[in-house]
């Protein structure tokens, strides 16, 4: 059980993604049971064998104002940036700034960090390349003589993995921890958790920790579509039915500060981060094992670094990407941990589809709200339980958490599997 001298909490959130461009928008679709999931259009699917995936309607403009900086990032940029100033903006930070002495501005600079998590990047970096690679015909003196004249040199500024934390720190004039993850689906969730552990260690006394992606382009959708991952329907987590995922596009940030600060200051609390666990099944890329092992040990870690017992946890927000074995073996780890007393489970890929990236903190973004409202949201695609997991209490309605404290699960390839536990 660890002890702490000091409470991080979080004191402001923000969100992008398929189902709205505010904390507030997205829990209303969660709660009506409306899936942002429908027919793409931003490229022609005609021929491809998935057809749906949750887009983001917001404008470029209204993601990121400045014309100008559109030319050298990329769509999951504009997202991650968008999310983060909302964090930002919410928590705030800079109107405390603002009250400061020149000398305590300094401090509050050095001592404001950032950890972003992506994805790592997908194949629409490889796209400004195909055009010459045809013409071309595969004769690389051709190719390499006419690259200059048809690719940008701002390519390479343009698909940078820590584009976010560059600007958005620049912009902010933040000057302490910083990192950039790339752990594929873990990104964004193991950028919150890490960030709570460097302000323990006293690293920084606040982070805005983000995850975004933009997976969602036709080469990643052909390849998880021939792995068998992909649904071509709205997933259905833990339905006897469930055939895949869906892709989604979005981002979700928020900001973690000591206590002490933020009671100093006055600042809205918006929950509080208790602890964690992270563990790798070590079994492969996509392999899983059955038994659930890694949700298991995920979860006994985070639930030990919280000091807390499985009677404790009011509400599950689950991984449920609605993959037949990763739902199935989710349900098994949760169950080993929980007994016969789980608490109710839910999961929001069905209303705004797999952000990759960006999914394990979009979730702890919207587990916060169902906190503040006392309500978990039904998963509004299921229809009937797996019999396999008979008894596992995920439900189509809304229920009642049992508790102030949630326990968030994010689950990823190469067998990673992260728990973060927060309360309201």
């Amino acid at each position: 059980m660890s002890v702490r001298d000091e409470k991080i909490v979080i004191t402001g959130s923000g969100i992008v993604c398929g189902s709205g461009a505010t904390v507030e928008d997205v829990w209303s679709t969660l709660i009506s049971g409306v899936t942002s999931v429908a027919p793409y259009e931003r490229w022609n699917g005609e021929k491809w064998p998935v057809k749906v995936a949750s887009e983001v309607k917001e404008n470029n403009r209204t993601l990121v104002p400045d014309r100008k900086l559109h030319k050298t990032i990329s769509r999951t940029d504009m997202l991650g940036i968008y999310a983060s100033e909302k964090a930002i903006e919410n928590s705030g930070i800079l109107q405390h700034r603002e009250g400061l002495s020149e000398e305590e501005v300094v401090t509050f600079n050095d001592r404001t960090g950032l950890i972003v998590g992506s994805g790592g990047g997908n194949y629409t970096s490889n796209y400004d390349y195909l055009p010459l690679m045809h013409e071309a015909k595969g004769e690389l003196h051709a190719f390499g003589t006419e690259l200059s004249a048809q690719v940008t040199p701002m390519w390479l500024l343009k698909n940078l993995p820590n584009n976010v934390l560059c600007h958005v720190g620049i912009r902010g004039q933040f000057k302490g921890t910083n990192a950039c993850i790339t752990n594929q689906c873990a990104s964004g969730i193991m950028a919150v958790a890490e960030s709570a552990s460097a302000i323990l260690n006293d690293e920084a006394d606040r982070i805005i920790a983000a995850g975004h992606d933009a997976p969602f382009e036709p080469e990643m959708v052909l390849y998880y579509y021939k792995l068998g991952l992909i649904s071509g329907e709205a997933p259905r987590p833990f339905d006897e039915a469930r055939n895949g995922t869906v892709f989604g596009e979005g981002a979700a940030s928020v900001t973690l500060e000591k206590a002490s600060d933020a009671e100093a200051r006055g600042a809205n609390v918006l929950g509080e981060f208790l602890g964690w666990g992270c563990c790798s099944e070590a079994t492969g890329v996509l392999d899983l094992k059955e038994d659930g092992d890694g949700v298991k040990r995920s979860v006994e870690q985070a639930l030990n670094d919280a000091g807390l017992e499985p009677s404790d946890i009011g509400m599950i927000c689950a991984h449920g990407n609605g993959t037949p074995a990763s739902d199935l073996s989710e349900a098994i780890g949760i169950t080993s941990v929980f007994g016969d007393d789980i608490p109710p489970v839910t999961g929001f890929k069905w209303a705004y589809g797999h952000l990759i990236g960006a999914s394990g903190i979009a979730d702890i973004v919207m587990t916060l709200e169902a906190l503040k409202q006392k309500t978990v949201p039904g998963i509004a695609t299921l229809k009937n339980v797996d019999d396999e997991i008979s008894g596992f209490p995920v439900s189509k309605d809304a229920v009642t958490p049992r508790s102030d404290k949630a326990l968030v699960i994010c689950r990823g390839f190469g067998g990673m599997n992260v728990a973060v536990i927060v309360s309201a």
